[in-house]
């Protein structure tokens, strides 16, 4: 495998144009008042709600179900014993 293809092009043109646009990139991170020391915590608090968010997405909706089956077990329930008592054959139509 050539070096061209493995870095996407003439290696001098690849380093040249990897440099621009890290000059770009911290001139923007630094518009916004992004340090390099401060990446890290961004990513980890990033994750962190992410985790926290997942778990907050299964007590909501163990919630929802628990809220939900108040009502729509017993009318299941209703509905299953009355089929049984309107056909008379144990439930079948």
């Amino acid at each position: 495998m050539d070096r061209e293809r493995l870095l996407g092009g003439n290696p001098v043109g690849v380093i040249v144009r990897l440099i621009v646009i890290s000059i770009i990139v911290g001139i923007v991170l630094s518009a916004l008042n992004i340090d390099p020391w401060s990446i890290p915590y961004h990513i980890e608090r990033v994750f962190r709600g992410i985790y926290e968010m997942g778990f907050d997405i299964f007590r909501n909706a163990f919630g929802y179900f628990l809220l939900g089956a108040i009502i729509v077990i017993p009318i299941w329930l209703l509905t299953r014993a009355l089929g049984i008592f309107r056909s008379g054959r144990g439930g079948r139509p």
